[in-house]
């Protein structure tokens, strides 16, 4: 079985969302007609879970990433909250968390 430690090393976040939605889309596509395309297998179903977990990993990194350009750039906790959608305290506090 493939793990998300291993496609995170083998993906960017780019190539991990091709890949997640091409097997999304074959999935959906044998769930409207199942004469056409086969239903995807017990491994890719898997495959297509793993790569979920990858790409929340690679966009909370990113979004790491950003939070502290937009601190290095001089901006407030309150204009990070709400470029988030969320308060000044939760950007402050999920921010933390990832520091730990």
């Amino acid at each position: 079985m493939t793990t998300p430690d291993e496609l995170e090393r083998r993906h960017t976040l780019t190539t991990a969302t091709h890949r997640y939605d091409a097997l999304r889309m074959r999935d959906a596509l044998a769930a409207m007609d199942p004469d056409d395309e086969p239903a995807l297998s017990r491994d890719e179903t898997l495959e297509m879970l793993a790569l979920s977990e990858v790409i929340i990993r690679k966009a909370g990194y990113g979004r790491q990433a950003m939070i502290r350009s937009a601190r290095g750039a001089g901006a407030s906790w309150t204009r990070i909250g709400a470029a988030l959608g969320t308060t000044k305290q939760a950007a402050w506090e999920s921010h933390q968390r990832w520091n730990e």
